[in-house]
C-alpha cells in the first residue's frame, strides 16, 4: 500500500459501504443470512460431489443424483475423501513456491484505483513472469522425474478435501485479522459475524508491507492452479491411454491461452470488482482457493477419462473460434484501459470516442470525475466483455461433445456469476454516478448482449 494506508486507530473504523447498507435494507435479512449459511455449508459438499461424479461415476450427473437420493447425508460422508498428509504437503509446497515468486520476482510498480477511503494500493506487476516460471519449473520437475504430475489427478480427492478445510481456517484468520490488525483504513464491520465472514472485513489485506493476500489467493494460487491442474490432467491421460486426445488438447490449449492472457493483463484485473470492490472474505478467498481449482478445471477433468477424437477439421474450428473469443474479451478490457489511461484522447476503432463526463462524491466527501466510454465494444453493451468470456468457456467445454451435461457446468456457473456481477456493478454505478448513470444507460441500454440482455 502507499504510505497513507497505515493501520488506523479504532476510532477510524468504517462501516460497510452505502451500497451494501441499501442492499441489506432492500432484502429480508433472514433470507440473506440463510443464503450465506447455505453457500458456506453446501459449496464444500458440491466440490467433493463434482470430483466424485467425474472420477468415480463416469461423469454422469444422473448417477450422482440417484446416489444422493438413495443415500442422503450418509452417502456424502461415504464418498468424502479423507484429508491426507501427502495432500497437505503438496498444497504447502505449492503455496510457498507461489508466495516466494510473488515476493521476490521483480516487476514494475503498479498503482491501483483509489479506494473508498482515499488509499492508493501499490502492487508489483510480476504475474506473467511468475506464471512462466511456474509452468517451466513444473515441466522441469516432470522431465527430470522429480515429480509425476499424474499424481495430482490420483490424489485429487484428498487435495480438494484438504483444501476445503485449510481454506476455511484461512478465512477465519482473515476475519480475525480484520478485527485485530487491519492493513489499511479500508476495513469495517457490518456488526454481524456471518456477513463479515462471508463478505470479508478488509478490502486490501496484507501480511507485512509487500505481501498482498488477495493477489495471492485470486491470482497466484487460484488462477495459477488452474494451469497446473489441467497440465496434470494431460499427463494423466497420456499415462492412461498412451496419447493425448485432440479434444483434451483443444480444451487445455484454449484454457492456457485464456490464463496467459489473464497474467499478461493482471494489472488490469487489479482494477476489477474482485479486487477494487469485493472484500477478502469467504466469497472471494475460499472461492479462489477451492471453487476455482475444482470447478474451472472440470471440463478438462472430465475429458481425462472420456477422450473424444474430434478430427482435424472440427478441432481446428473450435480452436480458432475459442481464440477469437478470448481475443475479443482481451481487446474489450484493453480498449477501456487505454481510454482511461489517455483520459479519453485516444481514438477508438479509428474515431474520436463518445463519452459521458460523470461526477461523483467519494465516501470522504471529495468530488471526483470519471469518463464513461460509449464507443467501441463498450457502445454495444455495458458489460459486453462478459459475452466473449462465456462463449470461450463453452468452446473449451464443447470438445467433450454432448454425452453428459457435466462438462458444461462451468459454462452454466460462469453465466450466472457474470450476470450477477453485471447486476451488482450496475447497482454500484447507479449509486456512485446517479443521474449520470441514467444518461449512460439511455446511450447504452443493454447489459451484456446487444438487443437481448
Amino acid at each position: 500500500m502507499a504510505e497513507k494506508t497505515r493501520n488506523p486507530p479504532a476510532s477510524q473504523k468504517i462501516e460497510i459501504s452505502e451500497y451494501q447498507k441499501k442492499n441489506l435494507n432492500a432484502h429480508s435479512k433472514f433470507t440473506m443470512y440463510a443464503s450465506m449459511a447455505v453457500f458456506i455449508l453446501l459449496c464444500p459438499v458440491f466440490v467433493i460431489c463434482l470430483w466424485h461424479t467425474a472420477v468415480n461415476l463416469d461423469g454422469s450427473v444422473a448417477n450422482m443424483w440417484k446416489f444422493l437420493r438413495e443415500n442422503g447425508l450418509r452417502g456424502i460422508l461415504e464418498i468424502w475423501p479423507v484429508p491426507s498428509l501427502y495432500a497437505f504437503k503438496l498444497i504447502v509446497c505449492y503455496s510457498m513456491f507461489e508466495a516466494l515468486l510473488q515476493l521476490f520476482v521483480p516487476g514494475e510498480e503498479h498503482i491501483g484505483p483509489v479506494s473508498p477511503t482515499g488509499n492508493h494500493p501499490v502492487y508489483k506487476n510480476n504475474g506473467l513472469a511468475c506464471y512462466l516460471i511456474t509452468i517451466l519449473f513444473y515441466y522441469y520437475l516432470y522431465k527430470e522425474k522429480y515429480f509425476n504430475p499424474a499424481l495430482v489427478y490420483d490424489h485429487l480427492g484428498e487435495i480438494l478435501s484438504t483444501l476445503v478445510i485449510t481454506s476455511f481456517f484461512f478465512c477465519c484468520f482473515l476475519y480475525m485479522k480484520g478485527h485485530i490488525l487491519p492493513s489499511s483504513s479500508d476495513w469495517g464491520s457490518s456488526g454481524n459475524i456471518l456477513v463479515d465472514f462471508y463478505w470479508g472485513m478488509e478490502l486490501y489485506p496484507r501480511i507485512g508491507k509487500d505481501f498482498d493476500i488477495k493477489v495471492f489467493t485470486n491470482c497466484r494460487f487460484g488462477m495459477m492452479s488452474w494451469a497446473v491442474l489441467i497440465i496434470s490432467y494431460c499427463v494423466k491421460q497420456v499415462e492412461l491411454y498412451g496419447k493425448l486426445s485432440d479434444s483434451l488438447l483443444v480444451s487445455v490449449v484454449l484454457m492456457l491461452v485464456y490464463i496467459t492472457k489473464f497474467f499478461w493483463w493482471e494489472s488490469g484485473y487489479w482494477n476489477s470488482m474482485d479486487i477494487a470492490h469485493d472484500r477478502a472474505g469467504f466469497y472471494i478467498v475460499w472461492g479462489c482457493l477451492v471453487w476455482l481449482p475444482s470447478v474451472y478445471t472440470s471440463p478438462a477433468l472430465y475429458l481425462v477419462d472420456h477422450p473424444v477424437q474430434l478430427g482435424n477439421a472440427l478441432a481446428a474450428a473450435i480452436l480458432v473460434a475459442g481464440l477469437l473469443c478470448i481475443w475479443i474479451n482481451y481487446d474489450c478490457d484493453c480498449q477501456r484501459q487505454q481510454f482511461r489511461k489517455s483520459n479519453g484522447k485516444d481514438k477508438v476503432w479509428g474515431r474520436t470516442p463518445e463519452m459521458i463526463e460523470a461526477q461523483y462524491v467519494t465516501e470522504a466527501g471529495e468530488r471526483k470525475q470519471s469518463l464513461l466510454l460509449i464507443s467501441g465494444w463498450w457502445g454495444l453493451a455495458r458489460h459486453f466483455h462478459y459475452a466473449p468470456e462465456i462463449a470461450a468457456s463453452f468452446l473449451w467445454s464443447v470438445p467433450a461433445l454432448f454425452t453428459h451435461a457435466f462438462p458444461y457446468f462451468y459454462v452454466f456457473y460462469l453465466t450466472l456469476l457474470l450476470v450477477d456481477r453485471a447486476e451488482r456493478d450496475d447497482k454500484r454505478c447507479q449509486l456512485k454516478y446517479n443521474t449520470y448513470w441514467e444518461k449512460y444507460k439511455k446511450r447504452v441500454p443493454y447489459k451484456i448482449l446487444p438487443h437481448i440482455y
